[in-house]
């Protein structure tokens, strides 16, 4: 097995295959036991961790019976259940912009049953994540208000009540009903009771699975109101009950309804921006949950919290679902083709194509939305421990699904959606244990595997024939200081990252060979990261013609020849809007080849440059140079990516606070200020960055000026829209004069023409901004930073303070959290306007983009100078997600 760059000890042990997952925004989930533990990949150190709380058995009703029944078949799971604690058995994160600050969701499945949403303490600076929603108390209250879908409870209009006062008083879930005409029974069933309410009270703060309490026990108790009688039940009804309410396993659909960059629409209109939560259950059906994204995104309000609802239920399987997984096919709109795969204990594999639209504008839970399409029955009939499903960019209607068995053998098919074919590739007895981890991986052309007996496979799809690869043994940087010489003995699942260039693998420590003194207290299990930047990706003899690999001594040739293929095409995946801009091991992998191999890097980026302008250029510099002159030509994608390129790899030795200044000052890389190369790529940046912030401020005009002329378009006070700092942008104009486009004048003096009262009565125009500290007056002279003009003291003495100015309104920042960018670490008071994303160049007509996009109920959480998910600025002891 190849070595990892960096790892992390856990101190929970593993479990329960697929234990890893990574999110859309960089984070890493890993279920350790009763823990889920939260990491950023690159920064290891602090964690977060989501700690299983211990939950009560749901009052579905007591059982009329003598002890002798408790033995009966159908509640042998309830009764031989010996461990009251809950570990974790499933984890899913969910896409990006259904947190309150934008981000994802993790929904956590217990061994109780259980499925509750998370998110990001972002408020709280903890290291303990919020719950946002409980999933399973929405269910039990549903079918409770279904009397659980059977109607033949035992109930009475006539029962009298007498529960216990201490345990009614304690706890009203153990309150339920009898009948006044019972007769006494006899006093060793009494006793019996007796014993079972000792069983109870020992039960109440444990999670134990659902309590059997025979009727008798409550003979004689005083009456209590009706909302604390439970029904009587049989058996049976006990056991379905139990059943129906025991969760195994989650999994998110993609994304319904998108901004341009990625991050969910808030649902100013509420059939849009969220994502369906699939649950499956113990008794073979799968719970449906739309989960939307809030009405607007915040850093200061965690009660702006999203809508969650169920709006669907199918019965999938006659035994338990033991695997779910979503994929879209077929459609870039904003309500995608869905198709759910379920898999369930019994080997079982059923297809099934979801009605996406309905799901979304269901306003009551629905079952005949869900077409089988195909019933997959294994060879060995193995349970099925994980699956993964993929629809590639290149061919949307062609779906992989690969199918992990406890066996040790996978299955994969291919599913053509347009003409319903379905070809199964073959079955390989990959492993001797159970497949934990199923991954696919650059568009469907390479699939991980992983396994209960340490091992872990690489295998590439060529054509219908799928073919064992080695995993990439060398890494393209030095390896970490923090690697050591861990003993392992299981692999419990692996995830890949947003670029796929990286692969974290959960491992389980063989604990017979750790040192007794210094590892076997601690370690319980351990997180590792893999490079796969140079995975062989088909079985020709592929080389690097155009690189002179004497210069790379101890890295193989075909390795290098499928990094520089993977970087570019990873690259050019962002060059999608629907994707979140999260290109942390993209910028990892350039800064460590950087280190190891600079004239490398260079290849690659002149070879990636070259592939935005569409042209053969020779000399690398004449390169760089010709591309400053179609800046105004790329998308604002592409200016993004570039920005981020640039800050963060090419000139990652420059002062953060010098990067974009006249003076700029190395920090010892043997880079002198008299590079050529290195000033271009300054230019570079210079000019990408003014033209983002001109297509703003021409939007910012344009958009005023629309409103003038029809103000029942809307307003901009809420925040949510465009920004209105008029005075700021058309100083900025005035300052940049000579590098502005002659249309941006244009707008700049229309604005200019429009009454200042009408401007401030509309849009709050106030030309003279006052400092946050002493009210003086504060000039308008850069983009970032603001000094006020100061206060006089009696002695002479002038106090002024230096201001932060908002990166998308340039005025200057309130006291109040802003928005924080991690890569430029500008801030922003508002958000971007979506439109900006979704620029192809600069628009020669501004007002057509109007017309084009109902500009006014989008808010984007995104910088628009780095393209990346803004969040809050947090403590370097806290947790935080970073996309490059």
């Amino acid at each position: 097995m190849p070595s990892p760059f960096q790892s992390a000890v856990l101190g929970s042990s593993l479990v329960y295959p697929n234990a890893v997952v990574w999110s859309e925004e960089n984070l890493v989930a890993v279920s350790c036991g009763n823990t889920v533990s939260i990491l950023n990949p690159g920064h290891l150190g602090v964690r977060g961790v989501i700690t299983v709380p211990s939950s009560k058995p749901f009052p579905v009703g007591v059982v009329d019976g003598e002890g002798k029944d408790l033995l009966n078949g159908c509640l042998l799971p309830c009764i031989l259940s010996s461990d009251n604690r809950s570990c974790v058995r499933s984890i899913s994160w969910s896409p990006v912009g259904l947190a309150n600050n934008a981000g994802c969701l993790l929904a956590v499945c217990t061994t109780a049953g259980r499925v509750k949403l998370y998110r990001f303490p972002f408020c709280e600076f903890s290291a303990e994540w919020i719950e946002v929603s409980d999933i399973s108390e929405l269910l039990y209250d549903y079918y409770k208000s279904t009397s659980f879908g059977d109607c033949q409870i035992v109930t009475s209009e006539n029962l009298d009540v007498t529960p216990r006062r201490d345990i009614a008083d304690s706890d009203s879930d153990y309150a339920p009903r009898v009948s006044s005409v019972r007769k006494y029974q006899k006093r060793k069933r009494l006793n019996a009771a007796i014993l079972a309410e000792k069983d109870v009270d020992n039960s109440r703060n444990t999670n134990t699975p659902l309590k059997i309490i025979p009727i008798s026990f409550y003979k004689g108790k005083s009456k209590e109101t009706n909302d604390r009688y439970l029904s009587t039940i049989t058996l049976q009804q006990y056991a379905s009950r139990n059943e129906m309410l025991m969760s195994l396993s989650v999994a998110w659909s993609p994304i319904l309804g998108t901004s341009g960059n990625g991050v969910a629409t808030p649902h100013n209109n509420s059939f849009y921006g969220c994502s369906i939560l699939a649950a499956g259950g113990k008794c073979g059906k799968v719970s449906f949950w739309r989960v939307h994204a809030p009405d607007c995104y915040s850093i200061d309000n965690p009660r702006n919290s999203s809508k969650v609802s169920l709006v669907g239920l199918l019965k999938a399987h006659d035994s338990w679902i033991t695997a779910i997984n979503w994929a879209s096919y077929g459609s870039n709109g904003s309500v995608p083709h869905l198709l759910l795969v379920t898999g369930s204990s019994d080997g079982r594999v059923k297809i099934w194509l979801v009605n996406g639209e309905e799901l979304l504008k269901s306003l009551e839970v629905i079952h005949d939305t869900f077409s089988l399409l195909k019933e997959v029955m294994t060879v060995d009939s193995a349970t099925i421990s994980v699956l993964s499903l993929t629809a590639p960019s290149q061919s949307p209607w062609k779906l992989f699904l690969a199918i992990g068995k406890g066996s040790g053998s996978f299955e994969v098919w291919i599913i053509d959606m347009r003409t319903s074919k379905f070809e199964k590739v073959g079955c390989y007895n990959a492993h001797e244990r159970i497949v934990t981890g199923l991954v696919w991986a650059f568009d469907g052309r390479c699939l991980y595997s992983c396994s209960q007996d340490n091992s872990m496979k690489g295998w590439i799809l060529v054509e219908n024939s799928l073919f064992e690869v080695p995993i990439p043994s060398k890494s393209p940087g030095l390896k970490s200081s923090s690697d050591a010489s861990y003993v392992f003995d299981s692999c419990f699942g692996l995830a890949v990252s947003p670029g796929n260039l990286a692969i974290a693998v959960a491992r389980g420590f063989n604990t017979g060979l750790l040192n007794p003194m210094y590892e076997l207290r601690s370690h319980r299990a351990a997180i590792e990261f893999f490079w796969i930047g140079g995975q062989q990706l088909d079985l020709s003899s592929a080389n690097c013609q155009d690189i002179d690999t004497e210069s790379f001594p101890g890295f193989p040739e075909k390795e290098l020849f499928w990094w520089e293929t993977n970087i570019l095409w990873s690259l050019n995946q962002y060059t999608n809007l629907n994707r979140l801009l999260s290109i942390w091991d993209i910028v990892a992998a350039l800064l460590a080849f950087k280190q190891s191999a600079p004239g490398y890097l260079d290849h690659i980026l002149l070879k990636w440059i070259k592939s935005y302008l569409s042209s053969q250029l020779s000399i690398p510099v004449t390169v760089l140079t010709e591309s400053i002159k179609f800046v105004p030509k790329l998308s604002s994608r592409q200016l993004h990516l570039v920005n981020i390129i640039s800050r963060q790899v090419v000139l990652k030795e420059y002062k953060e606070n010098n990067v974009i200044g006249e003076q700029q000052e190395l920090e010892g890389s043997g880079v002198t200020k008299d590079d050529d190369r290195v000033n271009v790529w300054i230019e570079l940046l210079l000019s990408s960055e003014r033209e983002l912030l001109e297509r703003l401020v021409g939007f910012s005009f344009s958009s005023v000026l629309s409103l003038l002329s029809d103000p029942s378009t809307g307003s901009f006070k809420d925040g949510r829209s465009s920004p209105y700092a008029l005075p700021q942008m058309e100083q900025w104009v005035s300052q940049n004069r000579k590098n502005v486009k002659d249309h941006t004048k244009f707008l700049a003096a229309e604005v200019g023409k429009v009454e200042k009262r009408r401007l401030e009565d509309l849009l709050g125009y106030d030309k003279d901004e006052r400092c946050n500290f002493c009210s003086a007056v504060v000039p308008f002279e850069s983009t970032e930073n603001a000094i006020c003009s100061g206060v006089n003291y009696d002695n002479g003495d002038i106090q002024r303070h230096k201001l932060k100015r908002c990166s998308i309104t340039m005025s200057v920042l309130p006291t109040k959290p802003s928005w924080h960018c991690s890569c430029c670490h500008r801030q922003a008071i508002k958000l971007a306007p979506d439109v900006l994303f979704r620029m192809l160049e600069y628009p020669s007509d501004f007002e057509s983009l109007l017309e084009s996009t109902d500009y006014q109920n989008y808010s984007t959480p995104c910088c628009p100078f780095c393209g990346i998910l803004l969040q809050r600025l947090q403590p370097e002891y806290s947790l935080s997600a970073s996309t490059v």
